[in-house]
């Protein structure tokens, strides 16, 4: 006997061995995987994660100091006020100029484009101002889509750079005695400026950018493109994919040295200088968010730029920088697993917390010294292989065998029926989003919140219960669907698993019930209670997003989108006019002419109707039930 419950226990260990080998294996293919991946490209999937993670690690870092290299001189309110017009006229950006040239500046950039011609003496004049110092001038690529993107398949360093259709450029006789450099920034989702790609190409050329022009014309010396960076004399200045230069803000807009272009220009703070000409107007388009500020003026973020390629204080994001997160990725998932496995108790998830902990702290502290090692990367790295590893635990101890049986059936008493049945006739039921055409019925009470103040909790219960029951009832009788309950309401959609003709019809079958039977109910109560208490139901037909929302712990099926909006605001309109149900125009004409709506009940309209969110208004047609002896001699009639 003790023989065999010793091979017993040997058979459990192996099994338990062997699991954690398939989990170590799978850990490290999973986070090598992405590591690899992340060489050649950042994944879009975590790009936004990483950009909230980067402004998390900067703000968190405060404000610096910038570099004294760079002076802004700002075309700002006062200036345009007393030019008395936007854009600046030519003569007055040439006075500007001239101004600032006297002064003696390493260089000037002017960060406006100059592609239309002005008048004749302003385009003479700012051609005779240019002449005066080295001047950097801008032009900007223009892309096919909205967002310039890196040819990443291509393996050559020149063939990775953002293509573009064409360049703007600046007018010849303004191009004929400066050097032009390309604007153009590479942002993330929210329009927040992540880097400055050093060159743009097009089917004809290559343009550097404006601030690489800018610090080559300050010191003179042409810059050589190298495969990991740019290289001005002596230094090389690390650069990402694509040669783009990752963009570290000092803080929010006027930290770096801002001068009114209406107000008088300090010597010291133009002689030797990089000086840059931009435009800070209230109401421009150059505006940008940053971890700092909601509107930064493009040319600050220009400014960055140079300040970190004439000091190297920016942030290094090279291909060193990511093999190292190509080896955190690999490792640290199969590290945690390791620990996790080894000591299947406290310890281990202490050990493991511990290691999470020590690799936040070095990524947080190497950020704040320039380096900018990825943090949505190793998340993205360890989570699936833990969630696997743990769930596979989980479920190969026989003891909680029992505990998963009643999850599994406690779970079923949170979903309405018909969502069981579809996601036990399919267990994949909308994990992509679907769009599709559906109704929306949204049923609510008024009144039931200052009234559930002054009444027990159990009261409150047994109240909802009989209410949530009521509708739970109508919806299935009519072939809809609760998809949640919302306290004293419920959201019904007609159209699950896939839309069919009839769906605005039964919607509307659905309305005209719940109207009825809430009637009756609320009838039934003590009248302290069903005095002051009321219902509104609003209905729309059309499209709308249907998925799965929610984490990997909890998820629940919903419907999104403008038809949901428009269904949830209708409520309000038959609160607004003192009636029962308020539905679109549009729904009742899917409806047909046989709706119930149409021969029951008092209905008017359409009347264009303001929705609460929306510019335009929408035809609502709406509807209240008839008392019984109403409906029996309108019929007799």
């Amino acid at each position: 006997m003790p023989c065999c419950g010793g091979s017993a226990n040997n058979r459990v260990m192996s099994r338990q061995a062997l699991l954690t080998i398939a989990a170590l294996l799978l850990a490290g293919a999973w986070g090598g995987a992405l590591g690899y991946r992340q060489l050649d490209r950042d994944i879009s999937v975590l790009e936004r994660f990483e950009a909230a993670l980067s402004d998390l690690r900067a703000t968190a870092r405060g404000e610096r100091s910038p570099p004294d290299v760079t002076t802004i001189v700002a075309i700002d309110d006062d200036t345009v006020r007393r030019a008395q017009r936007f854009p600046l006229p030519r003569l007055e950006l040439a006075r500007l100029i001239e101004r600032i040239a006297a002064l003696a500046p390493k260089a000037i950039v002017v960060d406006i484009l100059l592609v239309e011609p002005g008048s004749g003496d302003g385009d003479e004049a700012l051609v005779q101002a240019l002449q005066r110092r080295p001047t950097v001038l801008a032009s900007a690529a223009v892309f096919s889509d909205a967002r310039q993107g890196l040819d990443a398949d291509k393996l050559e360093p020149l063939s990775r750079l953002p293509a573009a259709k064409n360049f703007l450029v600046p007018l010849p006789e303004f191009a004929a005695h400066t050097t032009t450099g390309a604007v153009n920034l590479s942002t993330d989702s929210s329009g927040t400026p992540r880097a400055f790609p050093m060159l743009i190409r097009d089917a004809q050329r290559i343009e550097l950018s404006l601030p690489l022009q800018a610090v080559a014309s300050a010191v003179g010396i042409a810059p050589i493109i190298a495969p990991g960076g740019i290289r001005i004399g002596e230094r090389v200045i690390a650069t990402d994919i694509g040669h783009q230069l990752p963009i570290s803000f000092y803080g929010p807009r006027g930290k770096i040295r801002t001068l009114s272009a209406a107000g008088p220009l300090p010597t010291p703070a133009i002689a030797d200088r990089v000086v840059l000409i931009g435009t800070t107007v209230t109401g421009g388009a150059d505006f940008f968010p940053t971890p700092f500020d909601p509107v930064m003026p493009g040319v600050e973020v220009v400014a960055t730029a140079i300040n970190h390629l004439i000091t190297g204080d920016g942030l290094l994001r090279d291909y060193n920088v990511r093999r190292v997160d190509a080896l955190i990725a690999l490792i640290l998932p199969m590290l945690l697993i390791g620990l996790l496995a080894w000591r299947r108790n406290a310890f281990g998830l202490i050990s493991a917390a511990v290691l999470v902990a020590a690799v936040l702290v070095v990524n947080v502290l190497a950020f704040w010294r320039g380096i900018h090692l990825s943090a949505a990367l190793p998340i993205a790295a360890v989570t699936p292989p833990l969630l696997l590893f743990s769930g596979v635990q989980l479920w190969s101890r026989q003891r909680r065998a029992q505990h998963f049986a009643a999850r599994t059936q406690l779970f079923q008493q949170f979903q309405a029926p018909a969502l069981q049945r579809l996601l036990n006739d399919d267990p994949a039921f909308l994990l992509k989003p679907v769009r599709q055409n559906a109704t929306v019925v949204f049923i609510d009470l008024s009144g039931f919140t200052a009234l559930s103040e002054k009444l027990s909790a159990g009261v409150v219960r047994e109240f909802l219960k009989d209410f949530h029951a009521l509708i739970e009832g109508e919806a299935q009788a009519c072939g809809g669907i609760v998809t949640s309950f919302m306290g004293d309401g419920a959201m019904i959609l007609f159209g699950l698993p896939s839309p069919w003709f009839t769906d605005a019809g039964q919607a509307a079958s659905c309305c005209a019930n719940l109207c009825r039977k809430t009637t009756q109910w609320l009838a039934t109560l003590p009248h302290e209670i069903a005095n002051k208490l009321h219902f509104k139901i609003g209905a729309h037909s059309g499209e709308i997003v249907a998925s799965r929302l929610g984490g990997d712990g909890h998820q629940h099926i919903t419907a999104i989108g403008d038809t949901v909006n428009i269904a949830s605001r209708l409520m309000e309109v038959a609160a607004r006019h003192g009636a029962e149900l308020a539905i679109s125009d549009q729904m009742l004409k899917q409806a047909g002419p046989d709706c119930v709506l149409l021969h029951t009940g008092d209905i008017t309209g359409p009347r264009d109707t303001a929705i609460r969110g929306r510019k335009h208004s929408l035809p609502v047609w709406l509807w209240r039930d008839r008392p019984a002896e109403a409906t029996e001699q309108a019929a007799r009639v």
